[in-house]
């Protein structure tokens, strides 16, 4: 995947553990528009690449802006980031989705718990603007670590609900009683912590199809240990490679020079994802909706696998 390089223009301390960075072509010259819930991936000083959502205005052409959480296990990405200066020098993909607004829906319902909240502030921002028909519920330990709650509640304040200081076992509660009065055409979105959308995904389910349910995830799955694998074998363009029990599919397509993108390599950001022609794939990706898993159709081949001895396999 392509990449350019950017200038850190701005960075701003949004709580305790949550900064901001707003990024700008070296130049001057337009960075260009995004659809909301975008996300792009960042190369930071590590050379590690992650995953952040996009929270700038969609419309605004001459800057994005992305914050990271400091997280105390970081393998090196998010404190990197944390190192980094204004005026210093990134490397990002172009936006792309894995989130975005249902055309259809009657009402969108947002729902955040701590650095979730930032796709939801691009989709809120984008439909305030837009006069489009939502609410936002927004989870966080307390005021001070709420990041952009002031913006919130100066942008929207009417469609902002703020649960500051909710016990889990509380969350249930508001959450049950947040959708059992939507609207059937309404649609969830969110994005959190894997068990706050698990539960958010539980208790939604109950009252709008699971289509209507939309989640931003990157944090990658539990994967087995090779051991549990089985070999299987790809055709790809009429092609037939081997795929050994300790080698992912997308390993095995780029060392025999098939041009295959990918970005991070744990199933979380959608880049590898190519269209099954035949034979049933092993999911193990938490990109893909449960919807696109159950069709069949479609795998991202970095991390997930074959369920018999061969698939068929064509680019996306």
């Amino acid at each position: 995947m392509a990449l350019i390089d950017v200038t850190v223009a701005e960075i701003i301390q949004e709580s305790p553990t949550v900064r901001s960075f707003r990024l700008a072509k070296p130049d001057g010259s337009p960075l260009g528009t995004y659809l909301p819930g975008a996300h792009i991936d960042v190369v930071g000083p590590t050379s590690i690449t992650r995953q952040y959502s996009l929270f700038s205005t969609p419309d605004a052409q001459d800057s994005f802006a992305f914050a990271v959480k400091r997280e105390e296990n970081s393998r090196g990405g998010s404190a990197a980031l944390h190192e980094v200066g204004v005026g210093d020098v990134l490397r990002i993909s172009s936006p792309r989705n894995l989130l975005s607004i249902a055309t259809d829906a009657t009402h969108h319902v947002l729902v955040a718990a701590g650095i979730g909240i930032t796709p939801m502030l691009s989709l809120a921002r984008y439909m305030d603007v837009h006069g489009i028909s939502f609410e936002l519920h927004y989870f966080a330990r307390s005021e001070k670590e709420a990041a952009f709650l002031p913006l919130l509640r100066d942008r929207c304040p009417e469609k902002l609900r703020a649960h500051l200081g909710v016990a889990r076992q509380d969350q249930d509660e508001i959450l049950g009683t947040t959708f059992a009065g939507m609207d059937p055409g309404a649609h969830v979105y969110t994005c959190g912590p894997d068990g706050f959308m698990t539960k958010v995904v539980a208790l939604a389910g109950r009252h709008v199809p699971a289509g209507s349910i939309h989640l931003e995830n990157f944090h990658a799955a539990e994967q087995p240990d090779a051991s549990e694998n089985s070999a299987f074998e790809v055709e790809l363009e009429g092609e037939t490679y081997q795929v050994p029990a300790d080698r992912s599919i997308v390993e095995v397509l780029q060392e025999n020079g098939c041009d295959v993108d990918t970005s991070c390599q744990e199933g979380i950001c959608g880049t590898c994802i190519m269209q099954v022609l035949a034979g049933t794939p092993i999911h193990r990706d938490n990109v893909l909706t449960q919807s696109e898993k159950e069709s069949g159709e479609i795998m991202a081949v970095c991390v997930s696998r074959a369920a018999g001895e061969r698939l068929v396999l064509d680019y996306y």
